[in-house]
């Protein structure tokens, strides 16, 4: 087996590498990569971003949003998860057959002092029956990764308000990920591991799948990217996980409502969403407004789903012309996702 330490800490970075690495390099062994990143939200092939994300939430926090060429649900991490990635030739594993790329990992924890980590349904690893582990598998041209997540500190309280979205407010045919209880690792391990920083979980957790006692001893079995690869994954980074089109534009058709009482009058803003853009839009209510507010509508059609696109719009109107009394932030929010 080789292994590959990503450096970067940014999840669109580390997704163009695994995608790269997988279609371009021949290894005559399977390959594990492990990476870490700044908080962020990466939805699944089939999801409807903006169904999964709190927008307001994740601006605010500058929380990096992304979306992977893998299936499953969506899920955060920050500094103090660690993700894995195990790539094999298809012909060696069952696509699907999540226990058979996780079971190294889980008996690496095992031997770390979290015995009670197992593979429990479909595509999930477990803590005292606690989920701590999100797993996915993609395939393509003869190859196989599945790649997932190991929370060992995370912020909870951030993921809980990240990837909060009220039921109501977005519907679409995108598959829904089945939010269940969350825990961190360490607590499980044994004391002498409790305190170590992510960086050094995934060295220990390297040295216990190689079964190895140091990092020099497997230093001959490191893939390390050249420049040559960089220039390619540069260019995987701007064609997908950087790519607006791709990280939202690619959700499913979908429709979007938001509707808020005021002392003034309610205001209900309801769109359609096709291709990650406006192509209609109906503001209802029994506002006042000494311009018909049809103006609005038609400047939104054709423009991106998204708040800086969606308030650009906006400033081009006197909005107290349409809504009058109404306060401007507060009604640009019920426009915005």
């Amino acid at each position: 087996m080789y292994y590959v330490l990503m450096k970067d800490r940014d999840i669109r970075d580390n997704l163009a590498t695994e995608q790269y690495l997988m279609n371009n390099v021949e290894f005559d062994e399977p390959l594990v990569l492990f990476y870490i990143e700044k908080p962020c939200i990466i939805v699944g092939h089939n999801q409807n971003t903006l169904e999964e994300i709190n927008s307001d939430y994740v601006k605010d926090h500058n929380i990096t949003v992304t979306r992977r060429i893998s299936g499953g649900g969506a899920v955060y991490q920050d500094l103090g998860n660690l993700c894995f990635s195990f790539v094999v030739d298809s012909d060696d594993k069952n696509f699907g057959d999540f226990k058979s790329f996780t079971q190294p990992i889980v008996d690496a924890l095992h031997d770390m002092g979290a015995t009670t980590a197992e593979v429990s349904g479909r595509n999930d690893l477990l803590v005292d029956g606690n989920k701590f582990s999100g797993n996915a598998m993609y395939s393509k041209n003869g190859k196989t990764f599945s790649h997932g997540t190991l929370s060992l500190d995370v912020d909870l309280s951030v993921l809980t308000e990240a990837l909060n979205v009220p039921a109501d407010k977005i519907a679409s045919k995108g598959i829904k990920s089945i939010r269940s209880r969350v825990t961190n690792l360490k607590p499980y391990l044994d004391e002498k591991y409790q305190n170590l920083t992510t960086e050094q979980f995934r060295d220990r957790l390297l040295l216990e799948l190689f079964h190895a006692d140091n990092i020099e001893d497997i230093k001959d079995k490191e893939y390390v990217v050249t420049d040559e690869d960089q220039k390619a994954i540069d260019k995987i980074k701007e064609d997908y996980y950087y790519n607006w089109d791709w990280v939202y534009g690619k959700s499913p058709k979908f429709t979007a409502k938001q509707r808020k009482h005021f002392d003034m009058g309610t205001v209900d803003v309801r769109y359609n969403v096709e291709d990650g853009k406006i192509e209609n839009a109906e503001i209802y209510g029994d506002y006042f407004g000494m311009k018909d507010a049809n103006d609005i509508k038609k400047a939104l059609l054709g423009v991106k789903f998204d708040r800086d696109e969606i308030l650009s719009v906006l400033a081009k109107f006197n909005l107290d012309d349409y809504f009058k009394g109404i306060p401007q932030d507060e009604l640009s929010k019920l426009f915005t996702p």
